[in-house]
């Protein structure tokens, strides 16, 4: 599911991406739905077959996490065009799901780890992996930010150009 933010947040910016950043976009978040899904179909199950035994934190944030990725699939259906008066709203709305379902699903993750206590190599190697998908996200937001602040600077030099009725000047108002 990060990747999926990640490809999201930006791919975008490289125009030669448009439409596939989208189209990635959709596979992972969908591949992470399904796996998430699998999961707490499995802790369902699993809860079912262990009287006595209550892994409270986990199994709340699992029905949380099951609600928040089932909104953000049927959300889909309801997406605005991308000119359309409410689509600044349904953004507002997908981007902060979205990345409390990732905040969510790793806070998660780890409350499995002290449910299970898998050896300790197994907990390095899932934070070695949240360390180098930040450190991957990081590199990636300063060259967005980069390429999106060269292309304003580009606009700016390019609109202050054009003169007021839209013609360039050229001293002669030609």
């Amino acid at each position: 599911m990060p990747i999926g933010a990640i490809v999201a947040r930006h791919m975008k910016v490289f125009k030669a991406a448009n439409p596939a950043w989208f189209y990635l976009h959709s596979a992972c978040q969908s591949s992470a739905y399904i796996v998430g899904v699998a999961g707490w179909g499995t802790g369902l199950k699993l809860g079912s077959d262990s009287e006595g035994v209550t892994q409270k934190p986990h199994r709340q944030i699992g029905i949380a996490l099951f609600c928040l990725g089932t909104l953000q699939v049927f959300a889909l259906l309801l997406r605005p065009k991308p000119d359309h008066k409410y689509r600044l709203y349904w953004n507002i709305y997908h981007h902060l799901t979205g990345y409390t379902v990732i905040v969510l699903t790793i806070v998660n993750i780890f409350e499995g780890f002290e449910i299970l206590e898998p050896e300790e190599k197994w907990k390095r190697a899932y934070i070695g992996v949240l360390i180098f998908l930040g450190a991957f996200a990081a590199v990636m937001e300063a060259i967005t930010w980069s390429i999106v602040l060269r292309r304003k600077k580009e606009d700016n030099k390019f609109s202050s150009a054009i003169g007021t009725n839209g013609a360039r000047e050229n001293g002669n108002g030609f």
